[in-house]
């Protein structure tokens, strides 16, 4: 009874802190939304813009003349905070 006891306690334990770090990955009351940072990217000349909050600002992929690009969006101005090329 002790075993299941623990088992089910390890099993809430693990429940709680990745729904507690699924929370943090979520965007801000202050945040511009998702579609409007796609189209602040798209306006810079991207395409295929993937977009997902991470970390405090969005973040993803998109491509420019046919190269692919790791990028970063600042969350609240929409504005182009890093874009790094893909190797």
């Amino acid at each position: 009874m002790l075993k299941k006891a623990g088992i089910a306690l390890a099993c809430i334990f693990t429940f709680a802190t990745s729904s507690a770090a699924f929370a943090h990955d979520q965007p801000g009351a202050d945040w511009i939304s998702k579609d409007a940072a796609i189209a602040k990217v798209k306006a810079l000349g991207y395409d295929a813009v993937r977009l997902e909050a991470d970390d405090g600002h969005w973040e993803g992929e998109a491509t420019k003349q046919g190269q692919f690009y790791d990028i970063h969006v600042d969350p609240r101005s929409g504005a182009l905070m890093k874009n790094e090329l893909k190797h």
